[in-house]
C-alpha cells in the first residue's frame, strides 16, 4: 500500500495562483491613470484679450425658422416664403443687434432648403444663426 505522501507528487496542480495577474492588473490601472490625462490634452493657446463679454439672450432676441418636408417655411409658427422670410429677418436684424436665428429643419426635409436659409443670413449680415437639433435618446 503506498503512504499518502508518496501520492502527492502525482497529483497535478490544478488551481491558478491569481497574485501576479492582480499585480500586473494594478499597475496597468495606475499606468493608465497618469498617461490618460496627457493624451486629452488639447492645443494650448492663448486667446487675445478684447471685445464684448457676450449679452444674455431674450425671447425678444430669437426668431424661430421652421422647414417642414414639403418645403414650407414658417418664421415665428407663421407660414412665409422664403423671400418674405429673410426681408423680415433683415429688418428684424436692424433693430435688434442680438438677433439669433434657430432653424429647426425636419430631418426628411431637403438640405438646400436649409442651406438656403442660411446663405441668406450670411449675405444680409446675420452671423448668429443656431441648428435645432432632437436630444439623443
Amino acid at each position: 500500500m503506498r503512504r499518502f505522501s508518496q501520492r502527492s507528487h502525482l497529483v497535478t496542480l490544478s488551481e491558478i495562483n491569481i497574485t501576479p495577474l492582480l499585480d500586473l492588473a494594478f499597475v496597468l490601472l495606475i499606468i493608465f491613470i497618469i498617461t490618460t490625462p496627457l493624451l486629452e490634452q488639447s492645443i494650448n493657446l492663448h486667446l487675445p484679450k478684447g471685445g464684448a463679454p457676450l449679452k444674455q439672450l431674450t425671447r425678444s432676441d430669437i426668431r424661430t425658422v421652421e422647414i417642414t418636408t414639403s418645403g414650407y417655411y414658417s418664421l415665428d409658427k407663421q407660414r412665409i416664403n422664403l423671400p418674405s422670410l429673410l426681408n423680415r429677418l433683415v429688418a428684424d436684424s436692424r433693430s435688434n443687434p442680438n438677433l439669433v436665428v434657430y432653424i429647426r429643419a425636419d430631418k426628411d426635409s431637403r438640405y438646400d432648403l436649409v442651406a438656403q436659409v442660411i446663405d441668406g443670413c450670411v449675405r444680409n449680415g446675420i452671423t448668429r444663426y443656431s441648428l435645432g437639433t432632437a436630444p439623443a435618446r
